[in-house]
């Protein structure tokens, strides 16, 4: 299967890059699922329905979200009914919503995605670890579900490159997300785990992560918030990674997606 995870969109921008180029990606590269972190993308913090269904309707097949999972309060009466929105699995027990979602493409493949928050240097949240294996032996790869991909959301790279290592070869794809820099270091661990620290941002790279520059430089120079962060809103680029797997479920290709914007071009040469 053809796989593709869209790192954090980030505002309005990152919503125009993604909804303009995403159903042209999806053809050419007759791509069997789609998950997108949506967590930033109502104005930079959160997400609402209206958002939701315009990724939905684009081509997306799953939206992941992250420590801002309800910073939009709409979000708290909404996100029980949405199959195909899921927030942190680790959250605490009696949060609305849901952390994994099995869903069924088009072509009637068995996807399952999970989205975990990280500990380290993020709200002390439930051990994603524990959660996440009880989660994947439940619904075991080659057996419940044909791929299965983990969206890890976190701060550090070192516990984004524990956790892969921990569920290697039993899931597709582990994918870092939350830091809105895309890395360097995809691959295929050795028991056919593809992963990437970070996926990067979808969003206008022209920025402090996502947000226009002055007010993350005044509070960095000056220690005094002066305003709201607000999303910039120059050209984007869409980043992720992408994946193809083998009859197990398992990655057997793996290369970053870098399209529009100010960042250097990255398609998979292997779906050209």
């Amino acid at each position: 299967m053809r796989l593709l995870f869209i790192g954090d969109v980030v505002g309005r921008a990152g919503r125009m890059v993604l909804q303009d180029e995403l159903p042209k990606l999806r053809q050419a590269w007759r791509l069997d699922c789609v998950i997108v972190n949506g967590e930033n993308a109502a104005g930079g913090f959160g997400i609402n329905e209206q958002i939701l269904n315009d990724f939905l309707a684009c081509g997306v097949d799953c939206v992941t979200l992250g420590n801002h999972a309800f910073d939009q309060r709409e979000a708290l009466n909404f996100i029980s009914h949405q199959q195909r929105l899921i927030r942190p699995l680790n959250y605490p027990r009696g949060t609305p919503g849901r952390g994994a979602s099995l869903i069924e493409t088009v072509g009637g493949a068995r996807i399952l995605v999970v989205n975990a928050l990280g500990r380290l240097f993020m709200d002390a949240l439930d051990d994603p670890f524990a959660l996440v294996a009880e989660e994947i032996a439940a619904c075991p790869l080659r057996e419940a579900c044909d791929a299965a991909i983990i969206d890890f959301h976190a701060e550090t790279s070192s516990e984004k490159q524990a956790f892969a290592h921990f569920v290697d070869g039993r899931v597709s794809l582990v994918v870092g997300s939350h830091t809105h820099v895309p890395t360097a270091d995809h691959q295929i661990l050795p028991q056919g785990t593809g992963y990437m620290t970070d996926a990067g941002m979808t969003g206008d790279y022209d920025s402090v992560i996502g947000m226009e520059k002055e007010e993350p430089i005044r509070r960095f120079t000056r220690k005094v918030p002066g305003g709201r962060l607000e999303p910039a809103a120059g050209a984007a680029t869409l980043c992720g990674v992408a994946v193809e797997t083998d009859p197990f479920g398992l990655a057997v290709k793996i290369g970053p997606v870098r399209v529009g914007g100010r960042l250097s071009p990255a398609r998979p040469d292997f779906w050209d």
